[in-house]
């Protein structure tokens, strides 16, 4: 096409603009392809540069035309054949800053084609502009790379490999979200430190790389005649302008352990490797991430971001240039510390969110409630359409900028670029977009206090209190004044931790936060109107957090969360202690909903298994943090609905139990997968695999569906598999010993003790023969052993057995030996004299009588145990008449058995009923207090004295 389009449909300025540029271009000889022709007014109407770069390189239009070059997404193969093609004969710098520079402009212009024609959107945008990037700086490097090794030699590792140059980006790039005409952060790295064999003069890999990268920033930043390919900033390297140009791993890892700042932990979040060695670029992103990604919640990251914000507002303020859709007001980069606050806050415990790209992190922030829906939504569609505007604003000139135009005629070049019919409809959907990206930006970064900014009235005055500037008379009327009704004891306490080393040794961004919180403090101590006892174990929790300062900027974030802090402190000492055991159980105060509404066993199975998965599988001490760190949760959400009274007591054990069979559940998977990928499967008799034909077997509280909080697990392990048999591997075992392996793991697995403990205490002792048998049976075995060898109070224990994890198949085969072991028929008489005598056994050895006028709850005359041994006297002396009798494992529902098969006076069933379940509430709410399970012996006298009754009717 050589006849000059029609512009009159434009606005006249831009219609002369546009005359213009096509007269330059018809000067210079320019032929407009057919196919480019119908897209030509709306790309010249959204880009100069596009015009004036189709004058400068007449041959431009043909290379648009080639078929696919328009309608298809950048393809990494393609473009790096291109850029062989353009450069092959690039053998000097000149040369080679031309090649790219042409590679730069030639698929600049295309991309902004693309762009503006809707034949890509923005995610095909940033994602090519970011190919482009990566492929460009590495074809540099790899070229310099090669020259500098034939002039100086090569650098070589440890292992006699080349050692080469990293080139990490930050921001947009590192994120694969360049945009148009932006700088591009980089950092030079390498992985050895050495020096050049041979070398006529001695040079030092660091003195290499640094030359080298001197020589890639020339060949990329520097304006030629051409232009330039990418404006290079290197200002986020560790320390800045003052800086190496390249620094070895260790040395970059030294830095930003002992003095990275919180605004880099921010740019660390978008690092990427893009060329050079990016394999060992990966390794060292690994190295890096304890830095970026704490391993507790840091809500400190908070208070950081929302500095860095301040400062840019101020910036924008000095500026005047609230029109800036990056750094204004509802801009790009508001969005940007949206996201990013969770990720750093959260990315230590969800790998989910550590990802560069910000539309790959909001679905994970809404998959972890973290962001409702609707508002990862809004704010998805307010970044996607910012940043077009963006793309719009830099398409004009090639030039880095994110300001709205400042006349009628930009405006109407952005609108229709936009695709808007007008400025007025165009700024209306600006408007709209930016005030929802303001207002959810206020409700996730902006500061609690900032419309209060100033601390006035009370608040000061308790700041001046815990700071000690008050007289003794003068705060004890002020805590008296918020409601505490003992100030003595409680300034003194306030006084030795202000006063204490660990107080004093605090860092002042942690003081500073610490000097905040304890005004909200006092006032959520008087208001919940609790005393020296509260405050005592609130402070012990601040004394074990002050290192860790984040925590303190969780509870300054979170006026719920230390309301919560002190209500369940005040409530129970064993959460008290839990809490300044694992301060990261502060995260569960966040959400009422969530604390105090505990889950069902589907749901716990479910969350585990999400927890895990986010886990590597062969990272088997970072599963075992997950188990440990779900079940602390857990503990603190059934004991905190369990002291306000939100969970009545026989949920409380349900919810207790389910979340053990969660557990062991999954620990199961864990030990038997990877036993199996080392040795394969075990067989059972009929030559099938097991699958697994393995189970757990809870006794006692946890196979009665009666854990407590402090309780440990009695457990015995079973397998269906030949006894003779082999697994089939490549590294096969007998079967006996891949199942005692799998026992062997399953018990490391639970007891251990990693940085946050361990899961439970384990006793092994109830399996057969005791702790002198095999760790693991075979169900034949435990069978012939309960049949033949097994004591009274073996079967005893059985009644209270259960499968808790393992295979449907073997839990059916031990449900018909459970069964019809306990169906024996047994003499009455013998059956009655060898369990009283077990139980006067236990009273010698255990009880503590009425010494000192106390009642032990479970072990005295009178307590749980009797109740217990009459249950399971009465199942082993009638279950051969009524099978009934073997359904259930939990006590109450024995007796309720009991009493409808006529076997118990109802009366009687209901009195032992009652009081099994007041002794072991009591013995809940004594386990909560951290005391014993003693009472006065005079409370419970009446219920103790119907037991011993019922107790001699059966025995006497």
């Amino acid at each position: 096409m050589t006849t000059s389009p029609d512009f009159t449909s434009l606005p006249a300025p831009l219609a002369e603009a546009l005359s213009a540029h096509w007269q330059r271009f018809a000067e210079v000889g320019g032929v407009l392809p057919d196919a480019l022709a119908p897209d030509l007014v709306k790309v010249w109407t959204g880009s100069d540069y596009v015009a004036e770069r189709m004058a400068r390189s007449p041959e431009l239009p043909a290379w648009l035309a080639e078929p696919g070059r328009l309608s298809e997404p950048l393809d990494a193969t393609t473009l790096a054949q291109d850029i062989d093609n353009v450069l092959a004969e690039a053998d000097d710098d000149i040369s080679l800053q031309a090649g790219l520079r042409l590679l730069r402009h030639r698929h600049m212009t295309r991309i902004i084609w693309r762009d503006l024609c809707g034949y890509g959107d923005y995610h095909s945008t940033v994602a090519d502009l970011s190919l482009l990037a990566d492929t460009l700086i590495d074809a540099a490097l790899t070229r310099l790379y090669q020259r500098a090794c034939d002039k100086e030699g090569t650098p070589l590792g440890p292992d006699g490999q080349p050692v080469r140059l990293v080139v990490f980006a930050m921001g947009k790039l590192g994120a694969r979200e360049l945009n148009l005409s932006s700088d591009i952060d980089l950092i030079f790295a390498y992985e050895h430190e050495g020096d050049i064999e041979g070398h006529r003069r001695g040079m030092s890999h660091h003195q290499f790389f640094v030359r080298l990268g001197q020589a890639l920033i020339r060949m990329l930043d520097q304006a030629t005649a051409d232009g330039f390919v990418f404006r290079v900033d290197m200002r986020l390297r560790p320390w800045g302008g003052a800086g190496a140009l390249a620094i070895g791993f260790d040395a970059m890892e030294g830095y930003y352990e002992e003095q990275g700042r919180e605004w880099e932990r921010y740019a660390m979040v978008k690092i990427r490797a893009v060329a050079g060695d990016t394999v060992a670029g990966e390794r060292m992103i690994r190295r890096l991430q304890p830095f970026v990604y704490r391993r507790y919640i840091d809500y400190g990251a908070f208070a950081s971001l929302r500095e860095m914000k301040s400062l840019i507002e101020r910036e924008v303020r000095r500026k005047g240039i609230q029109s800036d859709v990056k750094l204004g007001p509802g801009g790009i980069r508001e969005v940007e510390f949206i996201v990013q606050a969770f990720q750093l806050i959260r990315g230590g415990q969800l790998p989910g969110l550590r990802r560069a790209n910000l539309l790959e992190v909001l679905p994970q922030l809404v998959e972890q409630d973290l962001l409702p829906e609707e508002v990862a939504e809004e704010l998805r569609d307010a970044y996607v359409f910012l940043r077009n505007v963006e793309h719009r604003l830099q398409a004009v000139a090639d030039r880095q900028t994110q300001r709205l135009p400042e006349n009628e005629d930009g405006w109407a070049r952005l609108a229709l670029a936009m695709g808007f019919r007008d400025r007025r409809s165009c700024e209306r959907a600006l408007a709209r977009r930016r005030e929802q990206v303001r207002y959810h930006f206020s409700q996730v970064i902006a500061d609690p206090e900032s419309e209060q900014q100033d601390v006035e009235g009370a608040d000061r005055e308790l700041l001046d209190l815990w700071l000690g500037m008050l007289d003794d008379t003068a705060a004890v009327a002020l805590l008296e004044g918020v409601g505490i009704a003992e100030p003595e004891p409680m300034l003194a306490q306030l006084e030795a931790f202000r006063e204490g080393r660990a107080v004093a040794n605090m860092q002042t961004i942690a003081r500073e936060r610490l000097d905040r919180l304890m005004p909200r403090l006092l006032e959520t101590l008087g208001y919940q109107q609790v005393g020296p006892v509260t405050c005592e174990r609130v402070l012990a929790f601040l004394e074990a957090v002050l290192r860790r300062s984040a925590y303190i900027a969780l509870l300054v974030e979170n006026p719920h969360a230390l309301t919560q802090l002190v209500k369940l402190s005040g409530a129970s000492p064993w959460i008290a202690e839990q809490m300044t055991r694992h301060p990261v159980l502060l995260d569960e105060l966040l959400d009422a909903r969530t604390l105090y509404s505990p889950p069902q066993r589907s749901e716990l199975d479910d969350e585990l298994r999400q927890q895990l998965l986010r886990v590597a599988e062969d990272d088997l001490e970072q599963q075992m943090e997950v188990l440990r760190h779900f079940k602390q949760a857990h503990l603190l959400r059934v004991a905190a609905s369990e002291v306000t009274q939100v969970l009545p007591l026989m949920k409380v054990s349900d919810y207790l139990t389910w979340l053990a069979e969660a557990i062991l559940h999954q620990v199961v998977q864990l030990a038997w997968k990877p036993l199996v990928a080392r040795h394969g499967r075990p067989h059972r008799e009929d030559g099938q695999p097991c699958t697994p034909d393995f189970v757990v077997v809870g006794y006692g509280k946890l196979g009665g569906i009666e854990l407590g909080h402090n309780s440990d697990l009695d457990l015995v392990f079973l397998h269906d598999a030949d006894s003779g048999g082999n697994t089939d591997g490549d590294k096969p075992v007998s079967n006996e010993q891949f199942f005692a392996r799998l026992g062997q793991r399953i018990i490391h697995i639970i007891t251990t003790r990693t940085m946050s403990g361990q899961l439970y205490e384990v006793d092994s002792r109830l399996r057969p023969s005791g702790s002198a048998g095999l760790l693991v049976s075979s169900m034949r075995a435990f069978e012939k052993y309960q049949r033949e060898r097994a004591w009274t109070w073996e079967h005893q224990a059985l009644v209270r057995a259960r499968v808790v994890a393992g295979c449907q198949r073997a839990r059916e085969r031990f449900n018909a030996i459970r069964e019809a072991v306990l169906c024996e028929p047994r003499d009455a008489d013998a059956l009655r004299k060898e369990v009283l005598a077990m139980r006067e056994k236990m009273i010698q050895h255990l009880s503590s009588g009425d010494r000192g006028g106390r009642f032990h709850i479970k072990q005295d005359p009178g307590g749980i145990v009797d109740i217990e041994f009459m249950v399971q006297y009465g199942v082993l002396r009638w279950a051969s008449q009524h099978s009934d009798l073997t359904r259930f494992t939990d006590n109450v529902r024995l007796l309720e058995t009991l009493a409808v098969l006529d076997l118990m006076p109802a009366h009687d069933a209901g009195l032992l009923r009652e009081a099994y379940l007041a002794f072991r509430s009591a013995a809940h709410r004594l386990a909560l207090r951290n005391e014993p399970s003693e009472v006065d012996v005079g409370e419970f006298a009446e219920l103790r004295e119907g037991v011993r009754v019922i107790w001699d009717k059966w025995f006497a």
